[in-house]
């Protein structure tokens, strides 16, 4: 459907509203939005606000959630741009096609958020809880100098998953950023 002049506003215009490009729109924003807050902005503003503890009891309510959603919508969005795109079925081996290229970074948003949702996310919530018992039974913080070499092998685990976590949200956002950049140029019909 082609953009056209709507002079004023009826029911009918408010009903063409509910249509597959409208609900495409509404669900990248949504998980952009939910990406750039969480990963820059909410993230940073609680890690400076709140003490270690809680700070950690909040991240291990909302990162699952904000995984689960971020894997969900994106790929419902990549369902929908290879249901709109049939080049990014015909050509998947070809990545130049601009389809192929946009169907590519949703599945790249996907797979990280699962791998994030299904993986790195309790992994690394299993290590902090062993992190935070090993703690109180040392009365230490993890972060002490003269930590016990378990500490020290908890800490060094802990640190890489949470990089590897990290390492894949931020390449989540990449590809989001790549495909709204993409849409936002030429559009998100065929």
């Amino acid at each position: 459907m082609s953009p056209k002049t709507i002079d004023r506003v009826t029911f009918g215009t408010l009903l063409s509203l509910l249509n597959l490009r409208g609900f495409y729109v509404l669900g990248f924003s949504f998980i952009f939005g939910m990406s750039l807050w969480v990963t820059f902005i909410g993230g940073v503003v609680t890690y400076k606000a709140l003490p270690r503890n809680q700070f950690s009891a909040l991240q291990q309510r909302i990162f699952p959630i904000y995984f689960e959603l971020n894997a969900l919508v994106s790929s419902v969005l990549l369902l929908a741009w290879i249901y709109n795109h049939n080049l990014a079925v015909t050509h998947i081996a070809h990545l130049t096609v601009p389809d192929v290229a946009q169907a590519y970074a949703l599945a790249l948003v996907s797979v990280s958020q699962a791998l994030n949702f299904f993986w790195f996310g309790p992994a690394t919530t299993k290590l902090l809880v062993a992190r935070l018992k090993l703690e109180k039974a040392e009365g230490k913080d993890a972060h002490a100098a003269n930590v016990s070499a378990d500490m020290k092998a908890l800490n060094a685990k802990f640190a890489k998953l949470h990089g590897y976590s990290s390492l894949a949200n931020l390449v989540a956002f990449l590809a989001l950023g790549f495909h709204g950049l993409w849409i936002g140029t030429y559009g998100i019909t065929a």
